[in-house]
């Protein structure tokens, strides 16, 4: 019996002597600890009514965060469109500007559509006008012809590209 005692004696100065050179502590009935750990450990994880509180403000915030971004997509396409309807327009306008003022058929006055522009889902018209030297649509030939394209995208929006073609050399 005494020699239990003994030995138990011995163990535990054994154990308080480790933790004592390596700074750390022996607690009664507890394993050994460092400095900054704590004795008992209460918080671990979320309670059932922070996850529920943190599902139900996720639920009211997304929508909130998506929709912009989703507008915003939507929308994103439309840069794509102008682009390629002014492209269009200046196609045809670089075609028709290329022929002298005197040209026939190619810059009679009048409003054309055919042939079609080469992409689908768009189309263009251009008008040939007399016009005077402000600008303004004139009855008769005074050396100005005005040619304005026009484009519209699939969405229906529309794009002019004007110039004026003269006789004068």
């Amino acid at each position: 019996m005494r020699m239990r005692k003994t030995i138990k004696s011995l163990r535990s100065n054994l154990k308080r002597l480790l933790a004592k050179s390596s700074g750390l502590t022996f607690e009664k009935n507890s394993e050994l600890r460092t400095p900054n750990s704590e004795l008992l450990v209460k918080n671990k994880g979320f309670t059932l009514i922070e996850i529920i509180i943190l599902i139900v403000m996720a639920g009211i915030l997304l929508p909130v965060i998506i929709v912009p971004f989703a507008t915003g997509i939507k929308g994103s396409q439309k840069p794509e469109m102008v682009t390629t309807a002014m492209f269009l327009a200046h196609q045809k306008m670089e075609e028709l500007m290329k022929f002298d003022y005197c040209r026939t058929p190619e810059l009679t006055p009048g409003t054309y559509n055919l042939p079609a522009p080469p992409i689908t889902g768009y189309t263009w018209t251009w008008t040939i006008s007399y016009v005077n030297d402000t600008f303004a649509v004139s009855g008769s030939d005074v050396g100005y012809k005005m040619i304005t394209v026009t484009v519209t995208d699939p969405q229906t929006s529309t794009y002019n590209v004007s110039s004026v073609v003269t006789k004068f050399q």
